[in-house]
Order: C-alpha cells, then sequence, then structure tokens
C-alpha cells in the first residue's frame, strides 16, 4: 500500500488510510510514533512502548489535524501530548 505525504510547518509526515466497508483506518507517523483514528487500542500502545495519540469521529487526514486527541499511549504522554489539543499539536510534540 502507498503511503501519502502530510506536510505542516515544513516538516513531512508519512500517511495512510486503509478502507473498511464502513469507514477508513487512518495513520499519520511521525519519528517518534503516530496520530491515530479510534481504530488503535492504547493499551496495545503501552504494551509496546509506542508513542501513540487517537483522535476520533474522523474520516481523513484534515480531519485528523483538526480532531482533538481523546486518548493518549504514556510514551505520547512524555512527548508531551494532552488531551484536548488538536491532532496536529500532538503531531508536532511526537516529531
Amino acid at each position: 500500500m502507498p503511503m501519502d505525504t502530510i506536510e505542516i510547518n515544513g516538516k513531512s509526515f508519512e500517511a495512510a488510510a486503509i478502507p473498511t466497508p464502513n469507514s477508513n483506518i487512518l495513520l499519520i507517523k511521525t519519528e517518534q510514533g503516530f496520530l491515530g483514528c479510534g481504530y488503535f487500542d492504547i493499551a496495545t500502545a503501552d504494551k509496546l512502548n509506542e508513542a501513540v495519540a487517537i483522535v476520533t469521529g474522523v474520516t481523513n487526514y484534515d480531519e485528523m489535524l483538526e480532531a482533538k486527541v481523546v486518548r493518549m499511549s504514556k510514551a505520547a504522554s512524555e512527548c508531551g501530548v494532552i488531551e484536548g489539543m488538536s491532532g496536529q499539536e500532538a503531531l508536532l510534540k511526537l516529531t
């Protein structure tokens, strides 16, 4: 599956959208972790020590950037990600 590229403040991020019958699985990768949609499990991210921030109710990358973070792994929290910040803010914290 080819990756997309998203540019934010001069930084490039790899992104992937996997269509499902009723939605999309969305992920935007950073140097330290990723911003993901509600399909991803924080318990697994914590177990693997991955820096992951989750936004929900999104169907595309633009919505991910605007949506508020609803959950984050311990590693993402240590990078400065907090609940309620925008997906874009979280991505920049995870670089």
